[in-house]
């Protein structure tokens, strides 16, 4: 059928809006990391070497309690038992195993000597609490310092940044104060703010906080002599208000277009949510069914937006006798398991004994995929026969997959490159477009 001018002039008209809000509300991935944790630490514990701290009291626990050889062994069989063997009819032989657990034992010492916190988040929120105006002002202009100070310390994280008291009225004003002091000690102590500055704004209930938020950010760079949107800030959904309004709305994705281009993330509270639902403390987790409804409500919010989703933390610790810490480790690498088959691929940790298993069962979860997303990945591009027919947006997924696992340190550079003949550039376009040309 051939449309006249006329016609298709007319659908153009009709269909302008469209054409405007898919460009500007969906504008598709963001060609920026995404770490794998944010770990939270309150503001008064704060310090300029603390993410090498935490790697070594993470790597020190673990030699303490078998070894990570032994701990990779154990993640690795509890995966395996979980999804079964990837291919049908394919088997991993005792020796493979054995081989990987080896493998990835050697990859996730490597990252705790390197990366042990690839997100920092210094706390004067819950984790600081009410210590009066004076203790408040001091750890803020502290943390900034260190903030500054921890850019060439070993370990040194890939984001740090503070979350603040919320815009709730009894905490408000504290809030900014925070939030203003912060910002000032950066640039004072460090000459500007840091790319790769993060800053949290918790307890969100309605759309009009997050403009309240914008606000606050535009008079901060007037102040500072900022550019126009330099302050961007991610959004903690911990209230059941954010999710589904009075009026039976979801103010998710209007609280997204309320942050006029400024919110890079959401982050689920699991805690915070989970008992504001009116579920038992025994039963708060990050894999009860009132979360996963928040956080499909959330990734539905974020999608094509380029907007970040992060998963929300578990507060059984590793620590106590063997067992309990075993049990702890056991738990906390199947959540991370679980919110990487969900496709949310960072949540939270709160301890350092956390960091093996949230490595551990990242990392596997990349491994484990690896070579199968990056032959079909190759078979795409390159048009060879396969027993699987992929489309574009399956070939961005596979990229991105293969991406991430190489950008958190789960892959080699040259593994993916060799797998898929493929060089970072091109494998970086697919990731964001499913496509080369």
């Amino acid at each position: 059928m051939k449309v006249e001018r006329s016609t298709l002039a007319d659908i153009d008209s009709l269909l302008g809006d469209t054409d405007e809000l898919l460009a500007t509300a969906y504008p598709g991935d963001r060609d920026v990391r995404q770490p794998v944790h944010t770990v939270y630490v309150p503001g008064h514990r704060t310090s300029a070497n603390l993410p090498h701290q935490w790697g070594q009291q993470a790597l020190e626990c673990v030699e303490a309690h078998g070894g990570m050889l032994q701990l990779a062994e154990r993640v690795i069989t509890a995966a395996r038992k979980e999804s079964g063997p990837a291919v049908p009819g394919q088997v991993a032989s005792i020796h493979q195993v054995a081989r990987e657990a080896e493998l990835l034992a050697e990859a996730v010492t490597a990252k705790l000597e390197r990366e042990p916190i690839e997100d920092l988040r210094l706390d004067f929120e819950d984790g600081f609490g009410d210590q009066g105006d004076e203790t408040e002002d001091r750890w803020v202009v502290q943390a900034a310092r260190d903030a500054v100070a921890g850019r060439t310390e070993k370990g040194a994280p890939g984001f740090v940044g503070i979350r603040f008291k919320c815009m709730e009225k009894p905490t408000r004003e504290r809030g900014l104060r925070t939030l203003d002091l912060f910002l000032s000690e950066l640039i004072k102590t460090g000459g500007g703010l840091p790319e790769n500055l993060v800053l949290t704004l918790p307890k969100v209930s309605t759309v009009d906080q997050v403009r309240a938020m914008v606000l606050a950010a535009r008079a901060l760079e007037a102040e500072h002599s900022l550019g126009e949107g330099t302050i961007t800030f991610e959004i903690q959904v911990e209230t059941p208000q954010i999710v589904l309004a009075a009026d039976g709305t979801v103010p998710l994705a209007a609280a997204l277009q309320a942050g006029a281009g400024r919110v890079t993330s959401l982050h689920y509270g699991t805690y915070d949510y989970s008992a504001s639902m009116g579920v038992a403390a025994a039963y708060q987790a990050m894999d009860h069914p009132v979360a996963d409804f928040a956080k499909n409500q959330m990734m539905l919010a974020v999608a094509g937006t380029g907007v970040h989703l992060s998963d929300g933390s578990t507060n059984v610790l590793p620590l106590g006798e063997p067992a309990e810490v075993h049990h702890a480790w056991a738990l906390h690498a199947g959540l991370v398991r679980r919110h990487l088959k969900r496709g949310i691929y960072q949540g939270w940790d709160l301890h350092p004994h956390q960091l093996p298993t949230r490595f551990l069962a990242t990392f596997a979860f990349y491994r484990e995929g690896g070579a199968r997303a990056a032959q079909r990945l190759h078979d795409y591009v390159f048009k060879a026969d396969s027993t699987v027919l992929d489309e574009p947006a399956t070939a961005k997924a596979l990229a991105r997959y293969l991406d991430r696992g190489l950008v958190c340190g789960a892959h080699t550079e040259e593994f993916v490159t060799s797998r898929t003949n493929l060089s970072l550039t091109q494998l970086g376009q697919l990731a964001r477009t499913g496509s080369l040309d």
